[in-house]
Formats: C-alpha cells, structure tokens, sequence
C-alpha cells in the first residue's frame, strides 16, 4: 500500500506550510500530493507551483469541478501538467455538490452520471490527441452549423496514458466510476465498512467493464491525528465531521449524510444534519459519535495507526492519502512522518 498526502484547499495563511508538508512528503517518498478545490483557491495552480517545487512525487487534483472547466480546458491543462512535471501528474475529477455546481458556477446539477460519463469520454479523447469530435447530450463539439471545425490537442503530455479518478460516494457514482476511470478517491472511509459502502460497487463495475481489481487504485483520503489520548485527538474533528455529515449539501441531497447512513448511522446522521441546518453547529458537532469519527480518521500512536493502516490494506486500499492535522507546521510534519513509520510497522511499505 502506498501513502498519498491530501493539502487540501491553499490558503489561510497555510501556504507557505502547505508547500513544506509538500516537499517534506516528497523527501519521504509519499507516492502522491493531491491539492483541492471549491470556491477558493483553483487545484491547477497549486499543483503547478507543488510540482515546480519538488522532484518525485507525483501531484494530482482532487478534484478538478466538472462544472467548472469545459472538458477539453481539463484535457488541456492535464496535458500541460503531466508535461511540466516530467509525467508526474495525476487527474481526479467530480462533479462537486449543487450549491456550488449552481451557486458558484452556475451550472445545472442534472444527470451527473451521464454528465460525468460524456465528460471522461471527451477528456480521453482530446488527451489521444485525435481531432476532437463528440455527439452527446450534455456536449456536442464542433457545434453544429457553425464555424467550428475538429481541432486537436497541441500539447503532448509526458505519457500516453495519464491516470483519471473520480471522487465517488453513492454506489452508483462508484460502480461508474469503476467501470470508466484508473482510480477511486473516497472520503470518510471507514474500513470495517470499506467493502459495503465502495469495494463491492467498484467491482462491479469493473466487471461490467471487463476487468478486474487488478491496477485499479482505491485512494481514500483521511486526516492524521498523533497522540496519546484517542478521544481528545477525535474531538478536534468533530468541526470538520459535522461540515460533511450535517452542512454538505441540502437536506435532501448530501452524498456525505447519506454515506453515514450507510455505515450504519442512521439515526445519529439525521440528528447531526437537524442540528447543523437549524444553525446548532456545537450541539451537531456534540451529536457525532466518537466511533464514527475514530472509523474515518487515523488518531493515536504510531503502533495504532499501524494497525488501522493493515485494516485498510486488507480492505482493498492501494493508496492511503493522509491528511496531517495540526496547528503548527511542526505538528502536520510529525504527523507525515509518523505516517510513513506507521507504514514500515504494518509491513506495508
């Protein structure tokens, strides 16, 4: 099982420190760097900048917002990137959430299988550099009776094949995304559930495509917490938790609520969601129980996390992106490293 790192969105006085953990994580042999993005700050920026500052691990985006790039800009701009970082880049895509799909850019949340399907299509076509042509029902290139004509990619990446995820939650998105995409990025996964809630879906889809699991890459993303006390570490991601589960979406469509559920949470997700949307964010944080956080998460000592890293392994996981918390710089750097410790103790490495 390889190590990811996750930095997140850019910004709020992090950077300078976010570009540290980078390159720390390359110095560690991390096999990936994803950078992130919702209204803020844009993934393709930060990944240049990262991946002009740094020599062997590869950048990725996680995720570039369907809504917000026509898919030959990505097709573009993943080529552009693969070719600065010397074949170094990775493409993660989703289609966000509707308040930001239509608050921020003004784009219709329909149909987003079928949206997300056309959209990896044309974005692996213009990426073989062949004339870009496409017939579907979300796009139609060149438009018709126009003065458009098929042009093709004039950039040649790194690689003739440069690896698509897709970020997927509900069991149709993964089943999807098993059959059209290289990799899986997941969050909140919690891996005595891992199977249920995201392996079995993949893997239909997989075989609906004709493959197997073999080469498919299972990237969950999770924070990192070091210390002693489990429960006090679990309590400083109560925010964070009751942001996805209660106030990610509406009340009728959050992919995150809905994942809780799954795991079997479902009386304490609607509570959660009740508190948040009422404005009680103490009371939803408060309402979040302590073994949904501990599932999500990796808290405790180096021998702890060790033990839930062999639990991911065992669960399917071929790449586990950290996310290292803390609130100084030195703290997210002991917890890279005692990422990669807690790797070599599970015999992973």
């Amino acid at each position: 099982m390889r190590l990811g790192i996750n930095l997140g969105y850019w910004g709020a006085g992090m950077d300078g420190d976010n570009l540290a953990v980078a390159q720390e994580a390359d110095r560690l042999g991390y096999d990936v760097c994803w950078a992130a993005e919702a209204y803020g700050s844009d993934a393709a920026t930060v990944l240049t900048w990262v991946a002009a500052q740094t020599e062997r691990i590869d950048v990725g985006s996680a995720i570039f917002q369907i809504p917000a790039r026509a898919p030959a800009m990505t097709a573009m701009t993943a080529a552009t990137l693969d070719s600065l970082s010397g074949g170094r880049f990775r493409l993660g895509l989703g289609v966000s959430g509707p308040q930001v799909s239509e608050g921020w850019y003004g784009v219709k949340f329909d149909k987003p299988l079928a949206r997300t399907r056309e959209y990896v299509e044309i974005v692996r076509k213009a990426m073989t550099r062949e004339r870009l042509s496409y017939e579907g029902q979300h796009w139609t290139l060149p438009l018709p009776d126009g003065p458009g004509k098929p042009l093709k990619l004039t950039v040649h990446p790194q690689r003739e094949h440069i690896p698509l995820y897709i970020a997927a939650i509900g069991p149709k998105n993964l089943e999807q995304t098993g059959e059209i995409a290289d990799g899986a990025l997941l969050i909140f996964p919690s891996a005595d559930h891992l199977e249920d809630t995201a392996i079995k879906h993949l893997r239909a889809g997989r075989e609906k495509a004709g493959k197997t699991m073999d080469g498919f890459d299972v990237c969950p993303t999770l924070p990192l917490a070091v210390g002693d006390d489990v429960n006090a570490l679990a309590d400083t991601f109560r925010p964070y938790t009751a942001l996805y589960v209660g106030g990610m979406g509406s009340r009728k469509q959050n992919f995150y609520n809905q994942l809780a559920q799954r795991m079997g949470y479902e009386k304490e997700a609607a509570e959660i969601q009740d508190k948040y949307l009422s404005g009680d964010k103490t009371g939803a944080a408060a309402a979040i129980p302590h073994q949904l956080i501990d599932q999500t998460t990796l808290l405790g000592s180096v021998e702890r996390i060790a033990e839930r890293m062999q639990a991911y392994a065992a669960a399917g996981v071929t790449t586990l992106t950290l996310a290292p918390a803390g609130f100084t710089l030195d703290e997210r750097l002991t917890a890279l490293r005692a990422g990669t410790d807690a790797l070599e103790r599970a015999g992973l490495a």
